[in-house]
């Protein structure tokens, strides 16, 4: 058995305790390592070794148990020690038994504690492990005035419980995988059995098992960039993040898919339309009217922040297209600099000013923002360098930009706004058009698992665009998006014969 187990690569744990720990030390660097710790003692009368990291190890539980096994008999444990152990002395719940040492390798490293016994083929793990972790908090991106503010954190068994206390369902499915040659980080597939696409389900999990890469120290980016289908250069996200527990849940019982990585606080939902990165808990947590007008204003700075800058523009360069009612509009006296000038340095000026507060202490923050408004932005219009127009329109595109609910649609909008400027520049009006287009086109060739990047417009589907534009009351109908194919609706479309076959 021994030497098939090392033709198939792997190697057996072996009756004689001191052969298992040599290799154990060889394999982990015990000796080089200062936090693999390996500690030999006696369980009455019988030779046992404890492999285990220090600081992933629950000190107080781990103590209890060695205390009892310290109190045990030698004629409590000679005969068949690991089965005793295992079903008689061992007081506690996460116990399991391996056969290799690669998997008391693998366990180790990711926080339980592995018990070896002299003439036992098998070893004990033991899942005492603690890790270094935040409490749930609300996250700073997806603030709501009212509602729950508990929130992921980068511990993956915290965040699994988070969503099943949410969703009681035993058909909710928590598939554990492992990614990474050498970080093996485990990443969990959640789905409702009864209500998740099949295909999808699959798809996405053989897609993790083909990840062939050393680590995903990046955690869930590392991930969507691995699995999510088409060019890496799309800018637009064709998954949606989140770090609400309830987010997560509401996307579970349409049908979506969630992929929860360890280390991240962010849970990645698929697939994700254009429509799904607008959305923000925020309008679920106000009257339906309320959250109507909400998702109004959202739509209108988002709208702002992609065709307001070009537009101005446009109306600046050519002035005859205006109607008299309009022609306010436009700059009153040039500027040293050309107005495509100006808003390229308008929009370089505010993602220097974004970048300068991420990296500045949270005390400064408001200081840079001011520093940036009243002398940058002031200083720039007296002296003749920027027309006044130009830094109104550029301060509602930023706006309109940060009040865009997902950040990575908001990165994506500001380098589509970048390329309208561009072309309305060169191009007039017939640049403004063709590039407005060529950016519909982009979108409705997109795809997400599938899922067509801009439905329920194109392809257009009355029935569910009216509860994008429409914050609609809670559902008790249980109606899920027709575009993820959910498997309840799945099998009524199937005849029964079909299924029977």
């Amino acid at each position: 058995m021994a030497q098939q187990a090392e033709t198939a690569g792997k190697t057996r744990v072996q009756r004689d305790l001191e052969e298992n720990t040599a290799r154990l030390k060889k394999m982990l660097g015990i000796g080089e390592s200062f936090d693999i710790l390996l500690k030999e003692f006696e369980i009455g009368g019988v030779r046992a070794a404890l492999l285990f990291v220090d600081g992933l190890t629950n000190d107080t539980v781990f103590t209890l148990i060695l205390d009892h096994l310290a109190d045990l008999k030698k004629e409590e444990v000679t005969l068949n020690a690991l089965r005793k152990l295992f079903y008689r002395h061992l007081p506690y719940t996460e116990i399991s038994q391996v056969n290799t040492l690669e998997e008391v390798v693998e366990k180790v490293l990711s926080g339980p504690q592995a018990l070896l016994i002299d003439g036992e083929e098998s070893a004990l793990i033991i899942d005492a492990r603690i890790y270094p972790v935040r409490q749930p908090e609300e996250p700073d991106l997806e603030r709501v005035v009212r509602g729950s503010r508990d929130g992921f954190t980068e511990t993956l068994v915290y965040n699994t419980a988070l969503i099943r206390r949410r969703l009681r369902d035993p058909r909710l499915r928590m598939e554990l995988m492992q990614a990474g040659s050498r970080s093996k980080t485990d990443i969990v597939v959640c789905f409702l059995q009864d209500v998740a696409n099949p295909d999808l389900v699959d798809s996405v999990k053989e897609k993790i098992r083909n990840i062939n890469i050393d680590g995903l120290p990046m955690a869930e980016k590392a991930v969507e960039e691995l699995i999510t289908p088409g060019s890496f250069w799309n800018p637009f996200p064709r998954v949606r993040y989140t770090e609400r527990p309830d987010v997560a849940a509401m996307h579970l019982l349409e049908g979506h898919v969630l992929i929860l990585v360890d280390t991240s606080p962010s849970v990645i939902i698929l697939p994700a339309t254009y429509f799904h990165h607008l959305q923000h808990a925020e309008e679920y947590r106000q009257s339906p009217a309320v959250g109507v007008w909400l998702r109004a204003v959202r739509f209108v700075g988002v709208a702002a922040s992609l065709f307001l800058l070009p537009l101005w523009l446009l109306a600046a360069m050519h002035p005859e297209i205006l109607p008299p009612a309009l022609g306010f509009i436009g700059p009153k006296k040039p500027s040293a600099i050309p107005l495509i000038g100006q808003f390229i340095i308008a929009e370089f000026a505010v993602d220097m000013v974004r970048l300068a507060t991420i990296h500045t202490p949270t005390g400064l923050t408001t200081a840079i923002s001011i520093v940036a408004a009243l002398l940058i932005g002031e200083i720039a219009v007296n002296v003749g360098l920027f027309a006044p127009e130009v830094i109104l329109y550029a301060t509602v595109a930023a706006l309109g930009t940060f009040l865009t609910p997902s950040y990575e649609l908001s990165m994506a909008n500001r380098l589509v706004r970048f390329f309208l400027l561009v072309v309305t520049a060169l191009a007039g009006v017939p640049g403004f058009i063709l590039g407005t287009l060529g950016v519909v086109v982009f979108l409705a060739a997109t795809r997400s698992f599938g899922v067509p990047y801009l439905w329920p417009l194109i392809p257009f589907n009355w029935t569910a665009m009216k509860k994008v534009l429409v914050r609609s009351p809670v559902p008790i109908d249980n109606i899920r998006p027709s575009a993820l194919k959910p498997r309840d609706k799945y099998r009524q479309a199937v005849p029964e014969p079909a299924r029977k076959r």
